[in-house]
Order: structure tokens, then C-alpha cells, then sequence
């Protein structure tokens, strides 16, 4: 059982995040270097089809529903997505599903073995049909993996991977796993020692590279097309110090060896910035990294609103250094670790995403927040694992930009503060199009642009209609505050506005009561259906409401809404609703627990609530007090809000994952 004390969380790079200051402070002179690819030799169609395109994260959603989502994600303009990790881990909460509370996202980042399929995002089947369908619809698919650790209960790592690792945790493991990295100066703690508490694998023993290479090539075979490598700068680079255990720093080199079509694979390490990262390094060895300093530095404009082009130029990499990165407004690392969601809220995501997309080097990545996630109010939204993230992905602004892109590649950019403003942005791709982007102040569509003489349509409105005359810019009105405008007309395709269906923003997606009530919305659609629990589909209206009762077994009930825009373009999309037991505990409540013969005979009491994440004592709990014989009780010393317990003797536990609810003066037995 996993306490609060113990929970480590997958893609914490190091223990200093970046913050605001570093991001404006940090040295970076990558602005004249050109963004050729450090490989000898050019890069190939199918990585570059990655590379000048923009990835989707779908984060924490499952196979299933990422098949669905494919049209929507063709018609956002994304060119690939990238997966949660695929890999068998850690069950926790007994199988919980919640993003956080009764399931945690992370436990993917906590891998038992290395083979494709788990209980949070589907079989191994489900994502070779996943991979298939996106081929279909022209999306490549990148996955998320983790080499660098396993789950911090090492007693669930499967004897396969033990095996692999030389045959027990000892060796599966680095030397320097004793302890966590305390400093991050050092190169050889940050590669042999524990990050938030996660085994550190020694990533250097063959044997284990033969394993883990098998699992990254049944990837391949299955379709991935690329990979996203968490933690990175906790694997050595070949010439960072290492232990004295007879192998080479030789990983990032097997990467490029034993990777299976490796030519033709989008591949990127996770290597957050703040101190000793050496990011040169690692854009040279693997050939691409990320650049999250440069996304403290997107966020900071925003927030202050100040675009100004010399302050969101730099990809700050560092002098010389190659713009080989994936770059993002915010990654799930920033939404959840370090929270910096606060920073930003959803609209200010999309024209930070407006900038980093139009722009011409690097590879913008867009992490779908939680489904109805409010910043302020509820950053976990719906907060369900398995279902897509908020309906922001498929804004009209980011699909517009997402097709710029796409239709910009290869053109050279200039960025200009439009008559010196420097509250609006524009992103001009040679003389081919502009990306205008606009903050808090009305801005007068009358300056300087380099776009042929013409008119040009806005393709995100895709009715306002903008006029350049000798290098000017005009219109019949002016940009309003917080707009997105794209203009160019060589290479725009015309895709018609998709069909979205969905919730209500006020919708309330758990309660200890016996239904919800649900508004439906729908637009360019005229009928849209839904479907709860897979009965047949049930026609709806926008407005339309839904009252969903409560299950009479278990408790959440999964609703299924489609539709077609008027190209019969289908659109998904899954909500849950979740029905709590909520129940007290008063003080001095008793409860008893039968002891099998061959448990030892001190046990413990392990009483925990996900309600408001508390717990009686750090794992194995507090002892309880024999009755008799094989008999043991355990007393409530104050009052409790919907807690569980777990019966154990430090060794044993009952039950084996989530923990029982607690009825006063029950008997607690093992069939």
C-alpha cells in the first residue's frame, strides 16, 4: 500500500522545477542556429512528418478512446499524438480510476515489468488496433516510456525483469539506489540514484537492454512510430562519471543500435532544465530533447501579458546549441508537479499555443488538460483515467494554426511586434502566411506585414476578411483582445468546422446522491447521440437533459456521446460520473479481524480515506490488540470520514490492494 509519504511521482525530472525568474534569466543564444538535425545524415520522411508537425498529448487516455477521437484529432490539425506510458505498473487503490484519489495518473510512471498493456489505458491488442487506425488517418504515434525506473513497491516487479536485471533487485538496480539524489550538481547521484524515491534500473547491464529493447521493438511492431524518453537526465550520457561495475554508458548509443527502424522513429528525451542538465549534450547523443525552460518563458509572457519579441524569441538553449527540441506551453509535469497551471488560464493556453506552433523550429507539443478542468476552481475536472481531456485541443484557433503549420514548412519566420506593441505577436513564415496573436488590448488592423497584395480570409473566423496593400495591413474592423488570427491562402485546405458534443461547464461529475443531472451540448450538429453504459444510442438536441441515476452495480456510469458534422465526419467523445459512498466513523468505534494461522501474531491496523487524503499511521498503520486466540480488534480513537482499512502483520496484508469499508463491530475474515 502506497502512503502519502511514499508516493513518487513518474516524469519528475529533478527537484528543481523552473520557475518564472529562471525562465527569463537563463542564457540562451539559439536564436540564429539553424534547426538542421544533429544525424550525419538528412532527416527521413517519417521522422520529419513528426518533427514539422504538431503532437497531441493525450494524456492518461486510454486506447479505446483515442481510436474513437481519431477525427477529431485528424481535424485539429494534429499530425501525431503521444501516449501514457503503455507499460505494465503498479496497480494502486485496488484498480481506482480516478486522476487523483481513488486511482492515481502516476502509476504508470511505475513500471513492474516492461511489456505493452495495463489496467489504466488497455491490452496490448487495443493499442496494436489504436496504432493501426491512426496509420489509417495519417497520425503517427509516439509513446511515453520509462527506462530509467520501476515502481517503488518492489515486491510487485515482475521476475522476468528481475531476471533481466541479473537476477535480483540488487542488480536489477544501481549501486547508489540506497539513497535519493540530493545533489543534482552531481552527475553521477543524478544517474544512480533515486529521483522521488523511484528505483533507479542500472541502465548500462546488458541484460537488461536486451529486455527493454525487446519491449521498445513489440512497440514498434504494434505501430509506435517514435518515443518519448521519461527522465532521461537520470540516464548517463558516455562520458558522465559511473559506478565501478564493469559496464559502459552506452544506453543512448543502444537506442540508436537496437531500436528497430530507428531511422524512421521520432525519438526525444525528457530532460527538464535547471542546473548540470547538460541539454547540449543530450540534443547531441539522442538527437532531440525538450525545452522547458522555453515554456516558462511562454507561460511568463502570458501571464504578464508581454509578447514582446525579445522576450519570447530564445528558445533559451544555451549558446550554439541546436533548436532539436519539443517544445510546449505546458506539459503534464508543469500542470501537476510543479502547478504552474495556475500561472495560465485555458484561453491563454491556446494563444501561447498560437505562438509555439506557427513558429518555425522546434516540435510544439499540446497536453490535453483534464476533461472540464477549471484552474481556479477544479484542476482534475472530470477526473477520470481512460477518458479525453478537455475539449480544448479541438479549439477553433488551434486547429487553425495546427494546418498553418503543416502548410508553412520549410519557410523561414520573422517575429514583429505589430506598430511596437508588444501585447500582440505576429509570426510572419516567409512571405507565405501570418499568425497574428493578440492579448488584452483592441489592436487596429493597420501595419506593416509581409504577405503578398491580396485578400486574405481569417481561417480561424473564417469570415473576417483582411486586405494587404503594398505591405500594409487593413480591415473593415479591429482584432479584438485575447484573438488568434491566421492568414495565408498558398496550401489552405478547407476542412469543415467537426461536429462537438459534450457536458455542460457547470456539470458536476460526482456525488455521494443517487443521480446527475446533465445539460448535453452539442454544436454544428443538428442531432447528436448519446449512450450510457453501451444501451442503445438515444437521440439528442443541444440543451437536451440527461439524468443520470445511480448504478445498482458499482459506481460510475460511463456516457457515450457521437455525432457528424455535415460531412458525416464523426466526432467522440466519453464522460463519467462517479457515485461515492460517503459514510462517518465516530471515535470508539470497534472492529475485529480474525488472524490466519500463518501470519505472524502482531498486526496492524492501516486506516486511510481518500477524502481528504488521511491516514492513522504511515504504512504498516497502528498495532492492534488481541482478543483472544486469533482474534484481534483495533479502536477508532477519533472520528473518521469514509475511511478504509487494510489488515496486515508487516508482511501480510488484507485486502491485497484498496482497503474495506468500515462497518462498526464487523468480524473481518479471509475465506
Amino acid at each position: 500500500m502506497l502512503s502519502g509519504s511514499a508516493i513518487a511521482f513518474g516524469g519528475c525530472d529533478n527537484g528543481k522545477k523552473e520557475s518564472k525568474a529562471e525562465s527569463q534569466t537563463e542564457s540562451g543564444a539559439a536564436d540564429a542556429t539553424a534547426a538542421a538535425s544533429t544525424d550525419a545524415k538528412p532527416m527521413s520522411e517519417a521522422r520529419a512528418a513528426v518533427a514539422n508537425g504538431s503532437i497531441l498529448q493525450v494524456f492518461c487516455w486510454d486506447f479505446n478512446t483515442i481510436k474513437e477521437s481519431l477525427p477529431d484529432i485528424k481535424a485539429a490539425g494534429f499530425t501525431a499524438i503521444q501516449t501514457s506510458p503503455v507499460n505494465a505498473c503498479l496497480v494502486g487503490e485496488g484498480g481506482g480510476m480516478e486522476l487523483y484519489g481513488d486511482g492515481k495518473w502516476y502509476y504508470h510512471y511505475q513500471p513492474t515489468d516492461f511489456t505493452i498493456g495495463n489496467y489504466q489505458l488497455g491490452t496490448r491488442d487495443e493499442f496494436k488496433s489504436m496504432c493501426d487506425a491512426a496509420h489509417s488517418s495519417g497520425i503517427k504515434v509516439l509513446v511515453d516510456v520509462i527506462a530509467n525506473h520501476t515502481t517503488t513497491e518492489t515486491d510487485k516487479v515482475s521476475q522476468s525483469l528481475i531476471d533481466a536485471g541479473g537476477g535480483s533487485l540488487e542488480t536489477l538496480y544501481h549501486k547508489g539506489n540506497e539513497d535519493d539524489i540530493f545533489n543534482y550538481s552531481d552527475r553521477l547521484q543524478c544517474t544512480t540514484q533515486k529521483m522521488g524515491g523511484l528505483p533507479d534500473i542500472n541502465t548500462e547491464r546488458p541484460s537488461f537492454q536486451e529486455y527493454f529493447f525487446k519491449f521498445i521493438n513489440d512497440c514498434v511492431a504494434c505501430g509506435a512510430d517514435g518515443f518519448r524518453y521519461d527522465t532521461a537526465k537520470h540516464i548517463g550520457l558516455p562520458d558522465d562519471p559511473k559506478e565501478d561495475d564493469g559496464f559502459e554508458n552506452n544506453f543512448w548509443e543502444k537506442v540508436k543500435t537496437d531500436t528497430d527502424n530507428y531511422d524512421d522513429k521520432f525519438i526525444y528525451g525528457e530532460v527538464l532544465q535547471g542546473g548540470n542538465d547538460r541539454l547540449d549534450a543530450y540534443i547531441d547523443e539522442i538527437g532531440c530533447t525538450t525545452s522547458s525552460s522555453y515554456g516558462g518563458r511562454i507561460r511568463a509572457a502570458l501571464s504578464g501579458d508581454d509578447l514582446d519579441v525579445d522576450s519570447v524569441r530564445s528558445y533559451m538553449l544555451g549558446e550554439g546549441v541546436p533548436t532539436n527540441v519539443v517544445t510546449w506551453v505546458e506539459s503534464h509535469d508543469n500542470y501537476i508537479n510543479d502547478r504552474s497551471f495556475h500561472e495560465i488560464n485555458n484561453e491563454q493556453v491556446i494563444l501561447g499555443w498560437s505562438i509555439i506552433a506557427a513558429r518555425k523550429d522546434g516540435t510544439p507539443l499540446f497536453f490535453s488538460r483534464p476533461y472540464n478542468a477549471d484552474p481556479d476552481a477544479n484542476e482534475w475536472g472530470m477526473n477520470r483515467i481512460g477518458a479525453q481531456g478537455d475539449d480544448m485541443y479541438k479549439d477553433a484557433r488551434v486547429a487553425a494554426v495546427n494546418h498553418f503549420r503543416t502548410a508553412m514548412t520549410g519557410e523561414d519566420e520573422t517575429l514583429v511586434n505589430p506598430g511596437d506593441d508588444d501585447t500582440a505577436l505576429v509570426i510572419e513564415r516567409g512571405s507565405k502566411g501570418a499568425v497574428i496573436v493578440n492579448t488584452v488590448n483592441e489592436l487596429k488592423a493597420d501595419f506593416d506585414i509581409n504577405l503578398p497584395d491580396g485578400q486574405y480570409t481569417d481561417r480561424v473566423d473564417r469570415t473576417t476578411v483582411y486586405t494587404v496593400k503594398d505591405g500594409k495591413l487593413s480591415a473593415d474592423k479591429a482584432i479584438p483582445a485575447g484573438t488568434v488570427v491566421v492568414l495565408y491562402n498558398d496550401g489552405y485546405e478547407e476542412v469543415k468546422p467537426m461536429a462537438n458534443t459534450g457536458v455542460a461547464k457547470d456539470t458536476v461529475f460526482k456525488t455521494d446522491g443517487d443521480h446527475i443531472d446533465v445539460t448535453l451540448t452539442l454544436e454544428n450538429a443538428a442531432t447528436g447521440t448519446y449512450s450510457v453504459d453501451g444501451a442503445a444510442p438515444v437521440s439528442y438536441k443541444n440543451g437536451d437533459k440527461l439524468t443520470v441515476k445511480k448504478p445498482s452495480d458499482g459506481n460510475v456510469v460511463k456516457v457515450e456521446l457521437r455525432a457528424e458534422n455535415e460531412e458525416k465526419t464523426p466526432t467522440y467523445e466519453r464522460v463519467e460520473f462517479t457515485f461515492e459512498t460517503r459514510y462517518q466513523i465516530k471515535k470508539g468505534a470497534k472492529v475485529y479481524f480474525e488472524k490466519p494461522a500463518a501470519w505472524g501474531d502482531k498486526l496492524n491496523a492501516y486506516v486511510y480515506n481518500i477524502v481528504d487524503e488521511d491516514e492513522n499511521r504511515v504504512w504498516p498503520g497502528e498495532e492492534m490488540t488481541k482478543e483472544a486466540d486469533g482474534k484481534y480488534s483495533y479502536t477508532f480513537t477519533r472520528d473518521w470520514d469514509t475511511p478504509y482499512i487494510i489488515f496486515n502483520d508487516g508482511t501480510n496484508q488484507f485486502p491485497a490492494e484498496k482497503g474495506f469499508e468500515v462497518e462498526a463491530d464487523k468480524t473481518y475474515t479471509i475465506a
